[in-house]
């Protein structure tokens, strides 16, 4: 028997049937809101702010408190606590100012729900109106209203960089080589700027959140998340509870897309169970209010200057953000801080300077949303980097070829870029739309035009984000694995017990994962964020596997008295390399094998443990962005788009979408494919239809009747997704993330194959058919 011969029990590289289907088709899956409670249970409302910003000036709660079936009614002085992630700014319930039309100002337990609706129409709140701010660039401006006077106060992790006295929550900073000078040695300067709206992620499932507070003080809260862990230790910090007295149970979550990431409305359904101990309490968001109170993917004004010389090689670039962060800082800070150091996109650029801000304005809290930030930074960038190329007479492909990162490229931020298969991607992407061909549009009232463009992505994550497992071995040789990540449909479970079943020595169909995931009985994990979990937990999987194989394998050759080495693990059983002995591991995981010379016993029970922190990640210098190694790898790809604009009626039909993404390995392919296509189509609706329309603070289109959404009528008619494999040095088999990646490049795809086709540039998404009209119409294309 030959060592290695374990092509058997390897079933990386295969596309396995998902773990979770056969219960999410039959309807069988748990979710938080299907959980039962019985009588004791008790709904939850909450009284929010009617205003983008104001003082509160009285809040009277008496008469909502005598409403028979009232059990509790809170407000903001219960609970004195600050919260947040990187940056603690929010109180739990407003104590003495409202930020945004929706900031949680009272909170009601009633035996129903509407009792506890009309207990909210009973609470009496008196404000002083305040001027909000409604724009971030202005916000930025010394003479903006302040929102957070406070600011200079607040716990602040120290990657942040905060400005007291201003609305800028984080100044993120590029300096690197010399800006005066590149300009000088320009053939081609462009200028441009972008305005990218707020648009919301949309789950099928709303946030939901259950709560109870038992007679001893013990916090559990059942509740739809993807971040279970930190929403433990943020809730218990500000409630002035221990972090091992709660308890966070994340049952099947209904889609997030970040949008169930961090903390958010959580801790308001746990500080009302606070005051009605023994009955677990449920706050359910309506689907209107998930569209303003819960996170929204915060908008961006972007300006970028660009200069290359006559080759086409770029020599520098200067950019200037200003996030909408929205009234609180969740996630916000820390996008702002992503896109700073991304801010090149996937080019090298000698001379950078960058400003990146967050900015506090008087709309909804800005949270993470698939792309951390970068599908709104690309979507300008990548149509810079086609007009760049008009500008000196050059193919967009030619330029981007002439100047995307590859192995040992250096980075904004000083560092070098890893192995990459970017240039494959833009060939391949390139090559499937057939670019440098032109099709015949579809009818004499249409016009036909292809765009193309690259991204990069880094998970954006603090340096000691961590990861664990743990494998167990039953009697009847199946394992069971414990992760503490979750699976909001990007198919992490499945990827997991693939891991878990290639790394220990079994077939996929033996491994059992522990779930739900449950913060008092799963392994640590830092968030289901930054599309880091197939990397992150995936090595943490390896570690646990080879703690439970080398204890398996130990055990054997003491009781075979054989060296470890010529031991392996073969679907499901030890075997010898030498004397071709062979064992079922059903025979010995629990109970052990026989002492050779019969005195006895060897083994017993076998538990793996594994984890995994990437602590060779460096800091950045505050001044300059310049660091070693600012985040721990990049993915990277392009998409390409062919698409036809309706001259009757300004609609746009994409005929063809192409996504080339390096993932370094694809653990399961056709999960990879899956991601890709369902990027390209979340991406597809934000280019052509998604924006949460705000006036004065106010969403105009909280529903979905109001807010459009791409259907599959909306999807491409053609659709190719192509697997790039650069292996990644510290992957779990080489593998990276795939799963936000795959929505960046598609708005500037769709804006330069639009350019391509009409000659139109718009100053931001969405595309809609009434907005690509009448720009037609003023250009002179079509008449009325």
């Amino acid at each position: 028997m030959a060592k290695g011969n374990s092509e058997h029990t390897h079933p990386i590289g295969e596309s396995t049937k998902r773990v979770d289907a056969p219960d999410k088709v039959t309807g069988a899956a748990l979710y938080a809101d299907d959980i039962q409670f019985g009588n004791a249970l008790l709904h939850a409302r909450v009284k929010r702010s009617p205003h983008p910003h104001a003082l509160i000036k009285r809040i009277n709660i008496e008469k909502a408190r005598a409403l028979p079936g009232v059990k509790a009614v809170v407000t903001g002085e219960d609970f004195p606590g600050h919260i947040g992630l990187y940056l603690q700014d929010r109180y739990i319930f407003c104590r003495d100012r409202v930020r945004y039309v929706g900031d949680p100002v009272a909170g009601v337990a009633a035996t129903r729900v509407e009792i506890a609706e009309a207990a909210l129409d009973l609470i009496e709140v008196e404000y002083e109106v305040l001027p909000p701010v409604l724009d971030p660039e202005f916000g930025a401006s010394p003479t903006a209203p302040i929102i957070h006077p406070e600011l200079g106060q607040y716990v602040v992790a120290n990657f942040i960089m905060p400005v007291a006295g201003t609305n800028i929550s984080n100044h993120f900073k590029i300096r690197k080589g010399n800006m005066t000078e590149a300009w000088g040695q320009c053939a081609a300067i462009i200028e441009r700027k972008y305005r990218i709206p707020h648009i919301q992620h949309v789950p099928l499932e709303p946030h939901v959140a259950i709560a109870k507070v038992d007679a001893s003080g013990e916090v559990t809260l059942w509740d739809s998340s993807q971040s279970p862990f930190a929403q433990r230790d943020l809730i218990a910090q500000t409630l002035g509870i221990n972090q091992s007295s709660m308890r966070v149970v994340a049952p099947v979550v209904g889609g997030g897309f970040g949008g169930k990431a961090g903390v958010s409305m959580e801790s308001l359904a746990v500080a009302i169970a606070t005051k009605v101990r023994g009955h677990p309490v449920k706050l359910l968001l309506t689907r209107e209010e998930e569209f303003y109170t819960a996170f929204v993917r915060q908008g961006l004004i972007s300006y970028f200057k660009i200069g290359c010389d006559a080759s086409g090689k770029i020599l520098a670039m200067e950019n200037t953000f200003y996030w909408d962060g929205g009234a609180y800082t969740e996630y916000g800070v820390n996008i702002t801080r992503a896109a700073g150091y991304s801010c090149t996109g996937p080019y090298e650029v000698p001379n950078v300077k960058t400003d990146s801000y967050c900015v506090y304005t008087n709309h909804p809290v800005g949270g993470p949303m698939r792309g951390f930030g970068m599908p709104e930074m690309h979507a300008g960038l990548e149509q810079c980097i086609d007009d760049l190329a008009y500008q000196i007479r050059m193919d967009p492909v030619e330029l981007r070829r002439r100047n995307c990162l590859t192995e040992h490229s250096i980075l904004a931020t000083g560092g070098k870029m890893h192995p990459t298969g970017l240039a494959e991607c833009l060939e391949k992407a390139a090559q499937a739309i057939g670019w440098g061909k032109v099709a015949p549009p579809s009818s004499p009232n249409k016009r036909r035009g292809k765009g193309l463009a690259l991204m990069w992505k880094a998970p954006a994550m603090p340096p000691n984000a961590g990861s664990s497992a743990w494998i167990e071995l039953s009697e009847d040789g199946m394992i069971t694995l414990g992760i503490g990540c979750q699976d909001i449909g990007q198919g992490a479970f499945t990827v997991a017990a693939q891991m878990a079943a290639a790394a220990f020595g079994v077939p996929f169909e033996s491994v059992r994962l522990a779930t739900p995931v449950d913060t008092r009985y799963s392994p640590y994990e830092w968030q289901t964020v930054a599309s880091r979990i197939t990397w992150s937990t995936g090595n943490a999987i390896i570690n646990a596997a080879n703690d439970a194989r080398t204890q398996v394998l130990e055990l054997v050759a003491n009781a075979w008295e054989e060296n470890i080495d010529d031991l392996d693990i073969i679907d499901g059983s030890v075997v010898s390399f030498k004397t071709e002995k062979e064992i079922s591991l059903k025979k010995l995981v629990v109970y052990g094998l026989p002492k050779p010379d019969g005195s006895g016993w060897l083994g017993g029970p076998i538990i793996g443990r594994g984890s995994f922190m990437p602590t060779y990640v460096t800091g950045l210098d505050p001044e300059t962005g310049q660091g070693e190694q600012a985040v721990v790898h990049f993915t990277t790809g392009a998409q390409a788009i062919e698409l036809e604009v309706d001259l009757d009626s300004g609609k746009i039909e994409i005929l063809k979408g192409v996504a080339a993404f390096d993932v370094g390995k694809a653990i399961n392919p056709e999960m990879v494919k899956a991601q890709m296509e369902g990027g390209l189509v979340q991406g597809i609706s934000s280019a052509l239809f998604e924006q949460l329309q705000l006036k004065g603070g106010v969403v105009q289109n909280a529903s979905f009747v109001d807010y459009r959404i791409a259907t599959t009528a909306d999807a491409p008619l053609k659709m190719q997704s192509i697997i790039v494999e650069v292996p990644q040095a510290d992957g779990p088999w080489g593998a990276r993330g795939i799963g936000e990646h795959s929505m960046v490049p598609t708005v500037p795809a769709i804006a330069n194959a639009i350019y391509d086709a009409i000659g139109i540039r718009f100053d931001g998404p969405p595309f809609t058919a009434e907005k690509v009209y009448l720009a037609m119409l003023d250009a002179g294309i079509v008449k009325e």
